[in-house]
């Protein structure tokens, strides 16, 4: 008979596995240095601190994306990610003035494995470079790397609610951090991640307590949702969900006087994002789209580049091999039958809507916006921030149909085709598959692996090449899950599995 704390201490030690495992995998790889989503994004946190002001003038040729208001040109990306990159690159701006950087600049320069990732005809390795890139990768840690983790941590927890089966919780959270494009963009500077991790704790803060009507909970899962607008503006769709789930649940417990405490703390965020919309685009409600100097066309194409759903867009987005999501991962299919027995089982009922809502809310946005591909990409980058509720679906497939032996090879051949899709384009070459690439994982994917072309990594510092670069990874993750294992054995899982 297994006690209590021992199951306790099970879990515990599964999400140590799990945090670890992604926060290496996450952070093993470098961010893309000319990548000018995450540069207009950096562009402004380096202008801040150095020159106290939102104008990126000084950088604004590492990137595309910016807006230009009176003759200065500012980020024109949600400002979530930049405004907590800030006082991270404070803290970060003494020891890059110190003179270890050139050290460290001239070792990169000596080293022939770092050397093979770059392209010919570019600069080389400079100090200004190196600082920056440094810079990048710090930023990226905090903003997107352990976020990330922490959201595979929590996904793994929910799955608790409705299985105790230890497997099919550690499977859902590892499959959907490391084998769909959450991976890419948990290791880059984007909002996408950290919106998404944002939703999904306020989620797990709301449907983990048996009364939501704490006044610090409420304030914290409104601030959080706040946060998750400020960072990726299309997550405003899952707010206004939760949102109302939120509601929902304060009205059950007749305390909806208390949801000024969670309108509390979304307005604490708001306040800074409109005062910072007004100081630079001139008016709080004015995003810095509406001055994208560079893609007029298509943020004045009807809402915000949105307008009715496209049937081009819905095949690209789910089974094109362009950006088709099932192609790369095809094992997230099973949401969809999970949803039904969701349904079924009558467990959660109000929670299955709220999940079902954002992830179809999110598929409607994507597949309504001229602009659905998402550019330089791997997978469609825009369903990120509803990706999590998907996925907690598939936790009641997996409960009704585990014991299928056909399901079971269909679903290991699905995710060794996922490993290999979603890996394989991640890492290919220094930057994400461009646009005009209609079949990345043979055109872009199989010829960069083919030549060990890739993406820099912590085995390049140490001079190993191509796939030789990436045995400390797998040596390390296999090193994680053996001493838990070893914790596995020391106390044995009840023999039990779920009816």
């Amino acid at each position: 008979m297994v006690s209590i704390n021992q199951m306790r201490n099970k879990t515990t030690a599964a999400e140590i596995a799990i945090f670890f495992t992604l926060v290496l995998c996450y952070a093993y790889f470098f961010p893309r240095w000319a990548d000018p989503n995450q540069n207009s994004r950096i562009d402004m946190v380096v202008a801040v601190v150095e020159d106290g002001t939102f104008q990126i003038d000084k950088y604004v040729a590492n990137t595309v994306d910016y807006a230009k208001v009176d003759g200065h040109y500012y980020s024109d990306k949600a400002p979530g990610a930049a405004f907590l990159g800030i006082p991270v690159y404070a803290g970060l701006k003494t020891f890059l003035d110190q003179p270890v950087l050139q050290s460290l600049t001239s070792r990169l320069a000596d080293s022939a494995a770092f050397q093979a990732t770059l392209r010919e005809g570019g600069t080389g390795v400079l100090e200004q470079k190196v600082r920056f890139a440094l810079a990048q990768v710090v930023l990226t840690f905090v903003a997107a790397v352990l976020p990330s983790a922490v959201l595979g941590v929590l996904l793994f927890r929910a799955a608790g609610w409705f299985t105790s089966s230890l497997p099919i919780r550690l499977l859902v959270a590892i499959a959907y951090s490391l084998l769909t494009p959450a991976f890419p963009y948990s290791g880059a500077f984007y909002g996408h991640q950290l919106s998404a991790a944002l939703l999904f704790t306020a989620f797990t803060l709301a449907i983990g307590a048996k009364q939501i009507s704490s006044a610090k909970r409420l304030l914290v899962i409104g601030f959080l949702l706040g946060y998750a607008f400020i960072s990726e503006y299309p997550a405003i769709l899952i707010v206004v969900i939760l949102s109302g789930y939120v509601s929902y649940r304060l009205a059950r417990e007749h305390s909806l006087p208390k949801l000024g405490w969670f309108l509390l703390g979304g307005a604490l965020v708001a306040a800074g994002w409109l005062a910072y919309n007004n100081a630079v685009f001139g008016s709080p409600l004015k995003l810095g789209y509406s001055e994208s100097e560079l893609w007029q066309t298509q943020h004045h194409t009807g809402f915000m580049s949105l307008t009715l759903p496209h049937l081009d867009a819905l095949w690209g987005i789910t089974f094109s091999p362009f950006r088709g999501l099932f192609l790369l991962s095809p094992w997230l299919l099973v949401c969809f039958p999970g949803f039904w027995v969701w349904y079924a089982t009558r467990v959660y009922r109000v929670e299955f809507w709220a999940a079902l809502a954002s992830t179809m809310i999110i598929f409607l946005f994507n597949i309504s916006s001229i602009m659905w591909w998402g550019g330089f990409a791997v997978g469609p980058r825009y369903l990120l921030p509803g990706m999590p509720f998907m996925v907690l679906a598939s936790v009641f497939f997996f409960n009704r149909w585990r014991r299928n032996i056909w399901v079971i090879i269909a679903f290991a051949i699905s995710l060794v085709w996922s490993w290999t899709a979603v890996w394989g384009l991640t890492l290919a070459e220094q930057a994400f598959p461009p646009d005009t690439i209609k079949n990345p994982l043979l055109e872009y994917a199989l010829p960069n692996w083919a030549q060990g072309n890739i993406a820099r990594n912590l085995g390049t510092i140490f001079g190993l090449q191509g796939v030789a670069s990436l045995a400390p990874l797998f040596i390390l993750l296999m090193l994680i899950w053996v001493i838990w294992g070893w914790r596995q054995r020391m106390t044995p899982i009840p023999n039990k599995l779920d009816s």
